[in-house]
């Protein structure tokens, strides 16, 4: 029988991740609940209109991916610094430091 002890760095180490992954998987609900309030069926469905030769739709849809592109820039910010050993914001936190919806 193999038994595996973990420390406590270990551990603290395995929540950290966990809880770095709640807070990403937030931050993508969160881009697509935006996306499905204009009435898409998804961020990456929303954003495949960059390209649509309807102007509200591409207007919509630039609009969309420029603000999805500063949501992410600043979560990769947060994620990042928090891995260097900052603080680990709360799944709360995290949303209210992000660009908010101005379409």
């Amino acid at each position: 029988m193999n038994l595996l002890i973990k420390t406590a760095e270990q551990k603290a180490h395995e929540t950290q991740l966990a809880h770095l992954a709640a807070v990403t998987a937030a931050i993508d609900a969160h881009v697509e609940a935006q996306a499905r309030a204009m009435q898409y069926n998804s961020a990456a469905h929303l954003a495949s209109y960059v390209t649509s030769t309807k102007p509200v739709w591409k207007s919509e849809a630039e609009a969309f991916v420029a603000w999805r592109d500063g949501v992410w820039e600043a979560a990769l910010d947060m994620l990042s610094a928090a891995q260097q050993g900052g603080p680990i914001p709360s799944v709360e936190d995290a949303i209210a430091g992000l660009p908010l919806w101005g379409g």
